[in-house]
């Protein structure tokens, strides 16, 4: 043990002395949520509950794909605790302080576990292991708490009543922030919001990232204006309503009177099991649902987002029938998107008389009938969320497209030419240089025309439309889990030997699943090649909250007239590309330059040494 963790050490122990006489439980939550949770019990020695971290900003749950330390080891800060599959990587858990592992409480493999389900239990030392053999989250709840004190007379005052609401907190964008700084806000209040919208600019310790709505609604409160620093995870930042009339009731609202509301509000009976049974696992969310205060609440009451409920009306589903994958089994829009695919059963609309035997459908019968033979492939959550985001593109995005047929003979020529200038200047005592891939001279030249028509870099908003100053170019790479999307970031300030190292190494990364968000989240433009499997062209679709990308397809030789004089014909190589773009941003004309300046760098490739 150096130093430094001694010392770390020594000062758990101190704080725990001093504020925790007795035996505590302290549950960390990782990810987004308000704050810690203090149970004192006289049944365990001190330890901390740690439960499943956020790993990405649109992440609900995850996969523990491996434990990396098993019950009994010590672990100190910086060292891995698990491989956790997220909806984006298979992302490393770094621990970020010291202990010994007294309790693993979800095994490797186990899949959709919930942000802020206890996973594992860590103590202070060794000793201390062997008391949580049989440990059960919240298994001691029922021991006897400390006195708590009587509320005030402040708090005793009735609560307003308000309506239907949600809290959005302060999310974790990245696996190591602890707070963060809302830097610019695009929404205000009695703004309308959709899934996709951007609500503001948070910086985070890593990179500054566009926060998205999850969800549709109005916008009824903001209690951090942009600018403001160092805002907590978990902190209260905005009230969003199901519709603009409610915003108004929300006029004087602060976080202090919303947790005073939420703590009167009707909750669920209790009831007592003849036998235990064990607990739910706590949980801990961004956004926090709040009853409306002047109805009870049913046991049978179904708990879905706004948008969920929408989609779920518009297709004429019910949603008693799905079940929900959100915190404490809330219904999100991804649930009803699934199962709009899968069939789900459609909502009543008269009670007709029950069929007779006769007349039921055989359709079980009917498939097992036809001796069909399958294998299921559970989904990954990359899979997962590429479905739902690729599906909500298509379904609000007003994508339209253009194609145009690329001569390359120079553009080969010139790799060609560098590749054998680079290969010669090589020697024993150097490593050969990475070769120049079409690929390569398709993304720097893409990244060129985005200068030249930045109209295209860019992004839609219901208020706005943002242009990008920076060029960061997402490239399409499959991998076992399904499509990753890792970023060249400034192609156009890169050299192609830059671009071609940057490619070469977040493809294997994405392949491995070891992409840090930062290698993922953030870019302006998308670039799918299918050229290497043989595809001649295709249509992409958009990656929002970008507003376009081109397909690439595989570089083909023809026969065409040749020009001048001399008459005949002549072997070309040619490339067809196509550009999808959002029409929201991106007209007719403008796509049409974009492509056409692309075009252009492509048959000139020296132009883009310049």
């Amino acid at each position: 043990m150096n130093s430094a963790q001694a010392f770390s050490r020594i000062a758990l122990m101190l704080r725990n002395r001093a504020l925790f006489p007795k035996a505590v439980t302290k549950t960390v939550f990782s990810n987004a949520c308000q704050a810690n949770s203090l149970r004192f019990l006289a049944s365990y020695p001190p330890h901390t509950i740690m439960t499943m971290p956020s790993l990405s900003p649109t992440m609900t749950q995850g996969n523990i794909t491996q434990w990396k330390k098993k019950e009994g080891d010590s672990i100190g800060p910086g060292q891995i605790l698990a491989d956790i599959e997220t909806d984006k990587a298979t992302i490393e858990w770094e621990a970020q302080e010291e202990g010994f592992v007294a309790k693993l409480l979800v095994p490797s493999g186990a899949k959709d576990v919930a942000l802020g389900s206890p996973v594992l239990v860590l103590v202070e030392d060794a000793e201390s292991v062997a008391a949580f053999k049989d440990f059960v989250p919240g298994a001691a709840s029922s021991a006897k708490p400390a006195a708590e004190p009587k509320p005030s007379a402040a708090s005793s005052k009735p609560v307003l009543s308000l309506p239907t609401h949600d809290v959005l907190n302060m999310p974790a964008l990245s696996p190591t922030m602890s707070q963060g700084n809302i830097l610019e806000w695009s929404k205000k209040v009695g703004d309308s919001v959709a899934p996709g919208d951007v609500l503001c600019e948070v910086e985070t310790d890593k990179a500054t990232i566009a926060w998205e709505a999850q969800e549709e609604g109005y916008v009824a409160a903001i209690f951090f204006p942009g600018g403001t620093k160092d805002v907590p995870i978990g902190s209260p930042v905005l009230v969003l309503v199901d519709d603009k009339g409610s915003v108004a009731a929300f006029k004087d609202i602060t976080p202090d009177s919303l947790a005073a509301f939420k703590s009167s509000a009707p909750s669920k009976p209790t009831v007592i099991a003849a036998a235990p049974a064990t607990p739910a696992p706590i949980t801990a969310s961004p956004i926090v649902k709040a009853p409306i205060a002047d109805k009870g609440v049913s046991s049978n009451r179904v708990i879905a987002s706004p948008y969920a409920r929408k989609l779920a009306a518009e297709a004429g589903l019910d949603l008693g029938s799905i079940s929900g994958s959100g915190p404490e089994g809330r219904i999100v829009a991804e649930d009803v998107q699934s199962a709009i695919q899968r069939g789900a059963t459609k909502a009543a609309v008269a009670a007709p008389p029950p069929p007779s035997p006769a007349s039921t459908p055989a359709t079980t019968a009917a498939a097992a009938a036809t001796g069909l033979s399958y294998t299921d492939v559970p989904h990954t959550q990359i899979r997962r969320v590429t479905a739902a985001r690729l599906l909500e593109s298509k379904q609000t995005i007003p994508h339209y497209y253009l194609t145009a047929e690329c001569h390359v003979d120079a553009l080969l020529q010139a790799r060609e030419i560098i590749n054998s200038s680079q290969a010669n200047a090589s020697s024993s005592s150097t490593p050969a240089p990475v070769k120049l891939s079409v690929n390569d001279f398709v993304i720097k030249a893409a990244a060129l025309a985005l200068k030249k028509v930045p109209g295209v870099n860019a992004s839609w908003n219901a208020e706005y439309i943002r242009n990008f100053n920076n060029v960061d170019i997402s490239i399409a790479v499959q991998t076992p889990s399904g499509l990753q999307v890792p970023i060249v970031k400034d192609a156009d300030k890169k050299g192609l030997g830059s671009i071609s190292g940057d490619v070469r190494s977040l493809a294997a990364k994405a392949k491995e699943g070891k992409l840090r968000p930062e290698e993922f989240i953030g870019g302006t433009f998308t670039i799918s090649n299918l050229g290497m499997y043989g595809v001649k062209q295709f249509a992409a679709i958009v990656n929002p909250p970008q507003s376009a990308i081109l397909a690439v397809g595989a570089t083909d030789k023809k026969v065409v007239v040749a020009g001048g004089s001399a008459g005949g014909f002549k072997e070309v190589s040619t490339m067809m590309v196509t550009l999808s773009c959002d029409h929201r941003v991106i007209d007719g004309a403008m796509g049409a330059q974009w492509l056409q300046a692309f075009k252009q760098y492509i048959e000139n490739p020296y132009s883009m040494l310049l």
